[in-house]
């Protein structure tokens, strides 16, 4: 007869370089997390700063109650791959998603593992050190900008409304993380999770906690050329990663509004009504499959036979607005049909 999981919650952090930390990190595991259902899991990405022996002499203390697990990666591969192997070799109910740089209070970890324990409906908790009204401490102008305009995107993309995409801090229910496929190796990760998540139709959470940055002098690894590799991955979750089609969709209802924005303006205001409605395009064949859309492009021409000048203008868009709404009214009557995937 296999043996009952006892575990409840799985806490997974990803480790490199972070010797000067450690000692308290571990002093706040067993604060607010050593019981004998919590198994902590300890990713070492190739370290060489005198990590590794830290992690091993802690196993060797024995001074704690949870169920501690360490997995030693040979050559450093980034957090993303690190939070892979990690939350692959999880068994909890819940899995927390924990940095070890100390930027983040674990006392925020241990609130929203009691919020998601408290409330069913809850199936994943998202950290943002954009809404907390406690102790913040940052001043990298850039990387605070690079991270609100990401999460803008994102939210742009996949209809949410996140103050915080790039947070370590995450929580999810088991439910959550058999969904996931994650593939992203470095601090793209965030973006993957976040992006499968809400491809999965779970509704992320958020809650506000403190946040303590480091220098580039105190450890802090992520770096512009991150910043910038993430509106890489934006695009690549959003237009790349999809079913055959989703991508049909969208190169069909871009192609389609381009040829809608040719109709507007002259010279250089023609090319930025191309690119607007090209965008807008995509944007559709993401929430809209062959035959909605396609609805929408009707519409749209029909409306083009309406009033003269820039009275076409605004009859195009009144009928673009129908048409959007008979799409998404034909989207959800055969949603639970055999041919909703062309819906």
């Amino acid at each position: 007869m296999p043996q009952e999981n006892k575990i409840k919650l799985s806490v997974v952090i990803p480790v490199y370089n972070e010797a000067p930390y450690l000692p308290s990190l571990f002093e706040d595991l067993i604060k607010y997390f050593d019981t004998n259902d919590t198994e902590i899991i300890i990713v070492d990405d190739g370290s060489n700063d005198g990590s590794t022996e830290i992690i091993n002499d802690f196993k060797l203390n024995k001074n704690y109650n949870f169920d501690y697990k360490t997995i030693r990666l040979d050559i450093n591969s980034g957090k993303g791959k690190a939070l892979r192997i990690g939350i692959k070799n999880s068994c909890g109910e819940y899995v927390l998603l924990q940095d070890a740089d100390l930027e983040l209070d674990m006392k925020d970890s241990l609130e929203m593992y009691q919020m998601i324990q408290a409330n069913d409906e809850i199936k994943c908790i998202f950290g943002s050190r954009y809404l907390s009204g406690k102790l913040k401490k940052n001043n990298y102008f850039f990387n605070n900008l690079v991270g609100k305009i990401n999460s803008l995107i994102f939210n742009i993309f996949f209809s949410q409304s996140l103050s915080d995409v790039h947070c370590g801090l995450k929580i999810l229910r088991g439910s959550v993380v058999k969904k996931l496929n994650l593939t992203i190796n470095d601090f793209g990760i965030e973006i993957d999770l976040a992006s499968q998540i809400v491809r999965n139709n779970f509704f992320i959470y958020e809650f506000g906690v403190s946040y303590y940055f480091r220098t580039k002098a105190q450890g802090k690894k992520i770096s512009w050329i991150d910043g910038i590799k993430s509106f890489y991955y934006l695009i690549k979750v959003r237009f790349f990663d999809n079913n055959i089609s989703t991508n049909l969709s969208i190169l069909y209802s871009s192609i389609y509004m381009a040829y809608v924005g040719s109709h507007f303006g002259m010279g250089l205001g023609n090319l930025l009504f191309i690119i607007c409605f090209f965008i807008i395009g995509t944007i559709i064949g993401i929430k809209f499959k062959i035959l909605s859309s396609t609805v929408i492009f009707i519409s749209i021409y029909i409306g083009s036979f309406f009033g003269k000048g820039n009275g076409t203008s605004l009859s195009v868009l009144i009928f673009f607005i129908i048409g959007i709404f008979l799409a998404r009214y034909l989207k959800k009557y055969f949603l639970n049909s055999k041919i909703n995937y062309l819906f």
